[in-house]
């Protein structure tokens, strides 16, 4: 049964010993298992999760953004999906619903910067919902640059011979099974660089019946879905001799009164959790709590892709792996004072501060941004006098030597 580790020295000698450890050639995959709060898949016995948690660690976390701030996101399923994809809240990415009405594919997904900064990694997508690669990653799209997957096994839905719907949605829990079953041999037979599951029917289960043994019963089948994913990546990690990096997360939690519904800001609804088998995880990973943003650029540091400045400014996360300088960055202006506060991780260094009145990136366009300020990190505060650049709108951004952070401020 799954518990949150308390940090450990053993913990703390992995970070510094494995932070530069990662292979270049480590192949990461990440699983995203519908609609399960944390409380929820503690109350279950998931051997298969507990044996990738042991190899790694496993963390609460949370999506929803900034509760009553400006990247606040609904907690609905697509939205959860694109801002793992992106790293972004969905003030930037622009799916607020399942609807996926107009993404703004100008926030790129982890398979776009892939393709376009290491074309020679294969990449794949396995996934009960279509919607998932036509819509959100956007294959094919001249919005997206034409970008393409290598390999894709979705669209089961939308085959009601194979797949009958029935009203019990056990039609659900067959396609998870049988896209279950297709990721582990393809895994085991071709090692894609970069993959993405999905997993449907536990969110169907609590829509249906709430906190009930059926909930349960489906979280008990996703972890023997689990399982078998995870024997693929053990098969390739010791009889081929490969790295492999995975991560499992859930897109939301469930609502307080009956665990039926979701999408609101409760704490219950925000409330997620982090399972991988990562053993260079950081003090940020072990002693806060993680977003479901801070999985993407943890993958793009595991496979050494290095987006250019503007747009890695962009990404809300920040890396669960190896060293960082700074997280939870907090940022407030009054009579043209701004000050800001941030936890710091880094033991030594400056934190330069950069400000933007624009924010032309959102339509394409690349933002300018000013140096306004450069202190030492350890102070974890700084107050600036911003009189000279009046504006509405705000863009920070706290650039250490190993991460930086992104805020945005505007006046009312």
């Amino acid at each position: 049964m799954l518990t949150k580790h308390i940090f450990s020295l053993v913990a703390s000698f992995f970070v510094g010993v494995l932070v530069f450890s990662q292979k270049s050639k480590t192949k990461v995959i990440f699983v995203i298992v519908d609609g399960i709060s944390s409380d929820a898949i503690e109350k279950v016995e998931t051997p298969n999760l507990d044996a990738v948690a042991k190899e790694g660690g496993y963390t609460h976390a949370y999506v929803g953004g900034e509760k009553g701030g400006y990247s606040e996101t609904p907690t609905i399923s697509a939205v959860g999906y694109n801002s793992l994809l992106t790293g972004t809240w969905a003030n930037k990415h622009n799916v607020w619903g399942n609807g996926i009405k107009a993404p703004n594919y100008n926030y790129w997904t982890i398979f776009r910067l892939a393709r376009k900064h290491r074309p020679e990694l294969k990449t794949a997508i396995f996934s009960t919902w279509l919607d998932n690669r036509t819509k959100l990653v956007g294959e094919g799209l001249p919005a997206t640059g034409n970008s393409k997957l290598d390999y894709h096994f979705d669209g089961f839905e939308m085959d009601t011979i194979s797949f009958p719907h029935d009203d019990d949605k056990l039609y659900v829990h067959r396609i998870d099974e049988h896209v279950t079953n297709e990721t582990a041999r393809y895994v085991k037979t071709k090692g894609p660089d970069l993959s993405w599951v999905y997993l449907e029917y536990t969110d169907d289960m609590g829509h249906k019946f709430g906190d009930s043994q059926q909930f349960h019963d489906a979280i008990k089948i996703m972890d023997s879905q689990i399982g078998r994913i995870w024997e693929a990546v053990q098969y390739r990690t010791k009889d081929l001799n490969e790295d492999w990096q995975l991560w499992i997360t859930t897109d939301h939690g469930r609502n307080a009164k009956d665990g039926k519904g979701h999408g609101g800001q409760t704490d219950r609804e925000r409330d997620t959790w982090i399972v991988t088998n990562a053993n260079e995880l950081n003090h940020y990973f072990w002693e806060e709590r993680p977003a479901i943003v801070d999985v993407m650029p943890t993958m793009l540091r595991t496979l050494n892709i290095d987006p250019k400045k503007e747009k890695l400014w962009e990404i809300d996360g920040v890396p669960l792996t190896g060293k960082i300088s700074l997280a939870n960055a907090k940022a407030t202006l009054k009579d043209d004072i701004l000050k800001l506060t941030w936890k710091t991780y880094s033991p030594s260094g400056n934190l330069k501060i950069w400000l933007s009145t624009t924010n032309v990136f959102q339509k394409g366009g690349m933002d300018k941004y000013n140096r306004i300020g450069e202190v030492d990190i350890n102070l974890g505060k700084a107050s600036i006098d911003i009189s000279h650049l009046p504006s509405d709108f705000y863009k920070i951004i706290l650039e250490g030597e190993y991460n930086s952070v992104t805020r945005w401020l505007e006046k009312k």
